[in-house]
């Protein structure tokens, strides 16, 4: 199952906007008949069609949906000949809407998650693949300026090399997706993107064939981002990002520079140690400071060589706290967050980038890093907004209002203020008389 889709169906990630520490299972669903494997070159069978999924289209039955957005295509530029050749495939499809709403916790750490993602094997995978196909990584670095490790480690993340590209027809994920109300608006757009790549000839309907979320090829591509940066780098008339190494390479390039807006020369990611006297508070991807400040701060490169006294802009990045590993983040940084807005992906793509292009295997924590299990997690946040606080939904996920929240009482208790939830800040929010429960094996991560 490519990266992406794994973290996204697990919850797997730690958000960008929050160093979050689980995510609820929503309310079950009633499962809906298994989804026929896919035949090639034969479209999908239809599966039953609820009727929950239209009540944010006041009522509308699918077929009469999906007349307005074939409507909607044609005014976008469609034609009726991608339309036909599409219509066998957008059917709805319950089973799909079932794996959006029934994501469930994900279990690993950061350091857990880059370990089996980002090891010494991986690396040196990575680094055959810019050799095997070095005529259009090199072409690729100086046309948009982003290094080859950059382009392996989202290829490798997403879907091992071509490896793992998913077993089901993307138009039938993504016209179910546009019907149900959760996210409709987006997947509608989606679907048309995926149509306007019929239309332009770079793919069949039946060669679409993907995640269960509807992402293409091997960098798995939402649509609309393989219709605007899809490049043909071999030369052979197509965008082919399912088949063709070269596609795969200039595409991924494309995006990350014009799409993400890449910074070329400039650094991403590197390890740092800082001292156990930092001021915590001032870890934050929203704060920037320039390197020769986090110098005089006392943090150092992780063999103890001193930062560079210049001001480059970055952020000290904790993805598991004080205690857990720390990094300097750039500007570039924010592509990575901008691709997959789980910061233990993101931080894994550019700490995996950075083993590509030789830096280090990064210095494990002396210690297991303790986290608050999920109904503690939910329990701080009710505990935050009765000290006045505004968290957002109160369901166990620590996204930005939350951890502002919780940095904010860490400093008013005199706590390390790296806005990472604890036993400890929980015990002084509840109050005396009241005792922490055991925390036992901590295992919902970060999302």
């Amino acid at each position: 199952m490519p990266l992406y889709r794994l973290l996204l169906a697990a919850a797997a990630s730690l958000t960008l906007s929050s160093l979050a520490i689980a995510q609820p299972a929503p309310a079950p669903v009633r499962p809906a008949p298994a989804r026929p494997a896919v035949v090639p070159g034969q479209p999908p069978t239809a599966a039953p069609r609820s009727p929950r999924a239209a009540a944010c289209h006041n009522g509308m039955p699918f077929d009469r949906f999906l007349a307005d957005l074939k409507q909607q295509a044609v005014a976008e530029g469609v034609s009726q000949r991608a339309l036909a050749e599409a219509a066998p495939y957008l059917t709805y499809d319950q089973s799909i809407v079932n794996r959006d709403r029934g994501q469930r916790v994900f279990g690993q750490v950061f350091t857990e998650f880059a370990r089996n993602r980002a090891s010494d094997g991986a690396a040196k995978n990575a680094q055959a693949r810019i050799r095997m196909h070095a005529a259009a990584f090199n072409r690729a670095e100086k046309e948009y300026g982003v290094p080859s490790a950059v382009i392996a480690a989202f290829w490798g993340l997403e879907s091992s090399f071509g490896a793992e590209l998913g077993k089901l027809h993307t138009l039938p994920s993504l016209v179910s997706l546009a019907y149900d109300c959760r996210r409709s608006e987006m997947f509608q757009k989606e679907t048309i993107a995926a149509l306007k790549i019929i239309d332009r000839g770079d793919l069949k309907p039946a060669e679409m064939i993907g995640s269960w979320a509807g992402e293409l090829g091997q960098a798995q591509f939402l649509p609309t981002h393989y219709f605007n940066y899809a490049v043909d780098y071999d030369g052979d008339g197509h965008r082919d990002m399912l088949r063709s190494a070269p596609d795969v390479i200039g595409s991924t390039a494309n995006y990350i520079a014009n799409g993400l807006k890449w910074r070329r020369g400039e650094p991403w990611l590197q390890e740092v140690r800082p001292p156990a006297n930092f001021p915590w508070d001032q870890a934050d991807l929203t704060i920037k400071l320039p390197r020769a400040k986090f110098a005089q701060l006392g943090v150092t490169y992780p063999d103890g060589r001193p930062l560079p006294n210049d001001d480059m802009p970055a952020s000290l990045l904790l993805p598991m706290g004080r205690t857990g590993p720390a990094f300097l983040a750039y500007a570039n940084f924010a592509a990575y967050t901008e691709w997959n807005n789980s910061l233990i992906y993101s931080t894994t793509a550019g700490y995996l980038a950075s083993r590509i292009a030789g830096a280090a295997p990064m210095r494990q924590p002396s210690v297991p890093v303790a986290q608050l299990p999920f109904n503690e997690l939910k329990e701080l946040q009710q505990l935050l907004v009765r000290a006045g606080f505004n968290v957002g939904k109160v369901d166990g996920v620590m996204g930005q209002l939350s951890r502002t929240a919780v940095k904010a009482m860490q400093v008013k208790y005199g706590l390390p203020a790296d806005s990472w939830p604890t036993a400890e800040l929980l015990a002084r929010m509840r109050g005396p008389g009241v005792q922490a429960q055991p925390a036992g094996m901590v295992m919902p991560a970060a999302r």
